[in-house]
């Protein structure tokens, strides 16, 4: 069986900067990982070149065994996306936005209003019946963006901070339906910067730093030093900066 996701000497640059730099792994089917960074590691901009938003300067992305820069549309069919702006149609109400995206993966109506009638209800969505996206709260567009990534039945599915935003309550939702779509086999790439909410989640890390690939395994395989994942992420990222502020 084919990789998941296969990337070889990925590299994004803008201008002189590297943004993701000569960056290669590769998921099994039914992986989940956690990809995690700093602020501007690189994440988002592996994300998006990983689901066809953004055009690597070198390198290969093969997902489910298909070349993402010859086979881009078969790949899209088969992958779900939530990215972190969400990029909703926000003059659409909630239902209107997924019929629109359930028609462009070619589903009909009737499976459309069941799956969004089975989401909104599994992730108490419930908005008023005219109300549109952008009067949603920041937490409904969240629950929203992931209904549309997940709406089609997707093989592998990238997460770009879905936990931000989100009350305590559906954060637990979310992490039951990830742990049952890894359960029947489907891949799943995460980035957050909960960390406590990445380890408890995720079998696999990946640490990016400065576009850069840092350290790439299981919880086991980071821990080979000991300590909890925080102190390894902050090790590895060059340690959180010391001294008191002179006014405080």
């Amino acid at each position: 069986m084919a990789p998941a996701l296969e990337l070889t000497n990925l590299t994004k640059r803008f201008g002189d900067k590297a943004a993701v730099d000569d960056l290669s792994l590769v998921l099994e089917p039914g992986a989940f990982l956690g990809l995690l960074g700093r602020n501007g590691a690189g994440k988002s901009t592996t994300l998006k070149m990983v689901t066809g938003l953004l055009r690597p300067t070198s390198g290969s992305i093969k997902v489910l065994g298909l070349d993402l820069e010859t086979h881009g549309l078969e790949v899209k069919r088969q992958i779900g996306v939530m990215p972190e702006d969400m990029a909703l149609l926000e003059f659409l109400t909630g239902p209107q936005y997924l019929r629109f995206v359930g028609r462009m993966y070619g589903l009909e109506e009737a499976v459309i209003d069941a799956r969004q009638q089975e989401l909104f209800d599994k992730l108490d969505l419930a908005p008023a019946p005219k109300t549109v996206a952008a009067d949603y709260s920041f937490g409904m567009k969240k629950k929203l963006a992931l209904c549309a990534a997940l709406i089609h039945g997707p093989k592998v599915v990238f997460l770009d901070e879905p936990f931000e935003g989100i009350d305590p309550v559906t954060s637990r939702t979310i992490k039951e339906i990830l742990a049952s779509l890894q359960a029947r086999g489907v891949t799943l790439v995460l980035t957050s910067h909960i960390l406590e909410i990445v380890e408890r989640l995720c079998p696999l890390i990946a640490i990016l730093d400065e576009g850069r690939l840092k350290d790439f395994g299981t919880m086991e395989d980071l821990r080979r030093g000991g300590g909890s994942l925080e102190s390894i992420f902050v090790d590895l990222v060059g340690g959180a900066r010391k001294g008191e502020l002179s006014w405080l």
